[in-house]
């Protein structure tokens, strides 16, 4: 076994997946959700002025998108471990992306949450999430040394 898997499956990283599966299933997050608000939002964005030309030009094939962002949103949201992707390089061959696309995003990213969500603390745990991704990518794509 290796140092990673060790720790992954120690007593306390176990606990605290356990916690946040909880936490989430508290809010109504499950798979069912997550399956949901990625359909609805890419749908969204495939449809936006500035995001849309953007995700399409450099998206070929949605059904293979869509569902590796399902399994990339279970392992943030639920920590499932169903995503083993590197994002960062695959948004890196996206030559068309500014800064300003992040609080776009972002902002979609909230009102689907908000149309979809039963509850604030819903859009809160999400949006936590989706902020600190962002941040990652942007400082990733545009501020690299």
């Amino acid at each position: 076994m290796s140092r990673k898997e060790s720790v992954m499956t120690s007593p306390h990283a176990l606990a605290a997946r356990e916690k946040i599966r909880a936490d989430a299933a508290a809010l109504d997050i499950d798979q069912a959700f997550i399956d949901r608000l990625v359909e609805e939002f890419y749908a969204r964005v495939r449809e936006h002025p500035r995001l849309g030309p953007i995700f399409n030009n450099a998206i070929h094939d949605w059904p293979d998108h869509l569902a590796k962002l399902k399994k990339f949103w279970a392992s943030v949201a639920l920590h499932s471990g169903s995503y083993s992707g590197r994002p960062m390089q695959a948004h890196l061959k996206v030559k068309d992306i500014e800064p300003a696309h992040f609080g776009e995003w972002l902002y979609l990213f909230e009102q689907t949450l908000r149309d979809l969500a039963d509850d604030e603390e819903a859009v809160a745990y999400f949006m936590e999430r989706a902020h600190r991704i962002g941040e990652s990518l942007k400082l990733g794509l545009f501020f690299r040394p």
